[in-house]
Formats: structure tokens, sequence, C-alpha cells
């Protein structure tokens, strides 16, 4: 009956929202292939209002989320907010103090933000909770301009409601369906944020990865999704599994869309101090934006991750493809090292086996804990509340103990004889593999010379394309 009237909430925002604008929608504007940049070029040229561009989305939203469930909750003052972003726009402003200004964009539903809208993983056991302050990112998204559109769905709890939760399903929001293919699956947990880019329910999104909770959605819902190095972007606010390997990062339609949205959100927070202090001095001071160009891969060295990742039937479209990209990267003039292997992966890949499942057991007992107490209100205060609301069996976890210390050194030592070997041997700047199918080895790895802490181990950043699986 609670889902049920929440979902009726929502249907109701929608509905309000249409009735109130649909004289607004009388542009020619192409909203369907616009990038961000299109977005801010056409707003700052007067060819769209704020307003236009969200009444827009709010219609896709009534349309498609309905079937694929993409959004849980929408923010009832986007409106407002973009009557408030036009008349600043059309006021004397400076374009590069708000790189955003006007650009909607979706959260995962760990990501905390003050006001109407709820921040609930995607369980019932959280609804009506009261956050203390916008989360990191969040402070500096509305910083940059843009505007908070909605909460995106996700497997409920990061996938850590139970261990056979299908992807993409949460009590709150239902099942998120793959736009693209119903019968394929969404991947998660990140699942609605992908969503709802793909159906242009907003050009960005947000996504919190842990290991594959970016990658594995933007690869089969055909996005871009960038996986920052831990520390790079603030975990203040999130309901998190790890402080090890949880990270907030863009997913979008194209490379730029995403790397716009990473600028804004990187940065020091002194709510996360340790992490963004020590990833605060590697970013650049001009951004990653300028980076993109067309001539960046020259005299690049990348490895490739032949097995067991690229194992495509020879004359296959995925086979096909991939070599057709490699060719492309060579033109452009990277060094591309081929049938490269790691020696230990098969452990790397079973989290069983490399420590990663015992870890993240204890890990995430303590982070729900942490962000569950400092809530201003909650109807649960402690894992084990939720537990119980869920009716699910007693806590067994109580903490970082002997077990799982040993199984972060496990993870380290795995990572250093693994993937850090294979870069430092060959000089890499980069390793390539499909979709998310090494995400745990990357999620796992302890690299400390990467911007992060020397006891975190999510210190190589991912970055996701169309998967062509």
């Amino acid at each position: 009956m609670a889902s049920s009237h929440k979902n009726s909430v929502l249907l109701l925002i929608i509905v309000s929202f249409s009735a109130s604008s649909k004289s607004q929608n009388t542009t020619n504007f192409d909203f369907l292939d616009a990038t961000t940049t299109d977005l801010r070029a056409a707003l700052d040229a007067g060819l769209i209002t704020s307003r236009v561009l969200i009444n827009h989305h709010l219609t896709q939203i009534r349309i498609h989320n309905p079937t694929f469930r993409a959004i849980i909750e929408l923010n009832p003052d986007a409106i407002a907010h973009a009557y408030r972003v036009d008349r600043r726009r059309a006021a004397r402003y400076n374009p590069n103090s708000q790189p955003l200004l006007g650009i909607p964009i979706l959260l995962k539903d760990t990501i905390a933000t003050l006001g109407p809208l709820n921040t609930t993983a995607g369980s019932m056991a959280l609804f009506s909770s009261s956050v203390p302050r916008d989360a990191g990112v969040v402070w500096r998204l509305r910083r940059a301009g843009a505007i908070i559109l909605g909460k995106s769905s996700m497997t409920e709890w990061s996938h850590f409601r139970s261990l056979s939760l299908t992807d993409g399903w949460s009590a709150r929001g239902g099942q998120g369906v793959n736009p693209y293919n119903a019968t394929a699956g969404t991947c998660g947990s990140s699942s609605g944020s992908a969503i709802g880019v793909a159906l242009n329910l907003a050009p960005l999104a947000l996504g919190i990865e842990t290991d594959g909770s970016i990658l594995c959605p933007a690869s089969l819902i055909s996005l871009v999704g960038i996986k920052p190095t831990v520390g790079l972007t603030s975990r203040a606010g999130i309901i998190a599994i790890s402080s090890r390997q949880d990270t907030v990062g863009p997913m979008a339609r194209t490379v730029a869309d995403a790397v716009a949205v990473l600028d804004v959100i990187v940065g020091f927070d002194p709510r996360d101090a340790e992490a963004t202090g020590a990833a605060a001095r590697y970013i650049p001071p001009g951004g990653y934006l300028p980076f993109l160009n067309a001539e960046g891969l020259a005299g690049k060295r990348v490895g490739i991750l032949r097995r067991p990742f690229f194992n495509f039937p020879e004359s296959s479209i995925q086979a096909e493809t991939f070599a057709a990209h490699f060719e492309t990267m060579k033109k452009k003039g990277a060094i591309l090292v081929d049938d490269l292997e790691i020696s230990n992966l098969s452990t790397i890949l079973n989290p069983g086996k490399s420590g990663e499942a015992t870890a993240l057991l204890a890990e995430f007992k303590i982070s729900l804990n942490a962000y569950l107490k400092d809530l201003i209100f909650s109807p649960v205060r402690s894992l084990a509340d939720v537990i119980a609301f869920n009716s699910q069996n007693n806590d067994e976890t109580r903490g970082i103990r002997l077990a799982e210390k040993m199984a972060i050194k496990r993870m380290a030592r795995l990572s250093e004889q693994g993937l850090e070997k294979l870069m430092k041997e060959n000089s890499f700047d980069a390793v390539v593999f499909p979709g998310a199918r090494a995400s745990a080895v990357l999620a796992i790895g302890d690299f400390p010379e990467s911007p992060c802490r020397r006891d975190m181990t999510s210190g190589m950043c991912h970055l996701a394309f169309p998967s062509v699986d």
C-alpha cells in the first residue's frame, strides 16, 4: 500500500508539471540528440529556456517511466528552480562560473539531498528520513547551476539486500527495464541513472560504484560512465558500501558530457577529508575537459587484456567491432600491446577467494550505521533495524575484525602482483577490456601512486563505453 501511494505521488507530480506547462514546449530544438554543450549554447542564446528544457524531460518521464521505471521520485521544486535560472540567465552572469546552469540531472537514490526529495537506497525502510545537508557532490552540482530533477531507481541497497536480488529492482522503484532490450537486464546497481539518460529523461545522471555499479549499467545500456579514482569525488552524504571502494561518477551519452560533470564534482570535501585531500592534488588545474582532443592517444601505451574477457567467436560482430576500435586507436598513434595476461586473475575475479566479499560485508555495516547515525530523522537507525524491517536474519557482522583485515591485505597483494605489476612492467597509460567484465580487477586494487590513500582499493579510474555484447 505504501509503495503504491509513493508511485501515485510521483505520477501526480508529473501530471501537475505537464499540465502547468504544456504551452511552454513550442520550440523546434532537437532535444533528443542534444549534448550538454548544445543545451548550454541554446540556453545562452535564448533558443530555449530552462523551463522548456525541464518540461521536455517531464514529458519524456510521463511517457516512458511507467514502463521502464528509471525514476523513483521527482523534485517538485524543479520548475521553480528553472524559473530562477531563467531570470539569472536573462540578467548579467558569467557562463564560466556556472558550467551546468539550468541543466537537469538525476541522482542515484543513495545520494543525499536537502529539501523535498527522499534518499532511501530504493528501500521503504528509509522513506521519510531527513538528511542534515546535501551530499558533497550535490553541493558542487548546485554551485555549478545544475537542476536536480529527481532520484533515479537502483538495485535496492546497492545489491546488499539479498544475494539473489534481481538487477534494477527495488521496493520503491519496482523493476527497471533495459530500454534497448527488455530481456537483457539492466545490471546495477546504478540502473535507473543509466535507463534515465538512455531514454532522454535527463541528459545527465550520477551513479555510485563499489565494483561495476557504474561500469556495468553504462555498458549494457549504451552510455558512457566514469568511475573516478576513489577520493576524486566526495562520498560525504552517500549511502555507501565501502569507504575503500565507493566513488561517485557521471553517466552520460558522450564522453564530453560525462567529463563536464566530472569537472564539476571533483575536489576536496572536509567531510571526506582524508580521501579527497589525498586526491585533490592530482586534479589538473584546468580540469579534465582540455584533455579531450583528437590527438590525445598519440604515443600512449595501451594494454589489451584478451583472456578471458575478449572471448568472442572470431567472425562475430563483437570481435569485428573491437578489431575496428583497436585499428582506430593505432591510427591515432596509440601503441597497443596485445594478448596480455594477469597470472592471478582467476582469484581476483572470485570475490570469495580474493577477500572482497568478506571485506564488503563488514564495511557495509560500518558505512550504513555511520550514515544512519547522521540523519536528523529516520525510521531505522542501524543495520539491525533495517534487517528487522525487512524481516531477514539477525545481523552477523560485527565490524572490521582479523578476518576482514586479512581479506583487505589479500586484495592489496593480489592487485600488486596482478594489474599493478602489469602496468608498471609495461609502462602502460591504460588497459582495455570489454564492458564491465574486469571491474573487480580495478575495484580491489591498491595503487599507492594513484590519487588515493594507501589503504584504499579502487586506485584506478574506470571509463565505460557502450557494450557490443
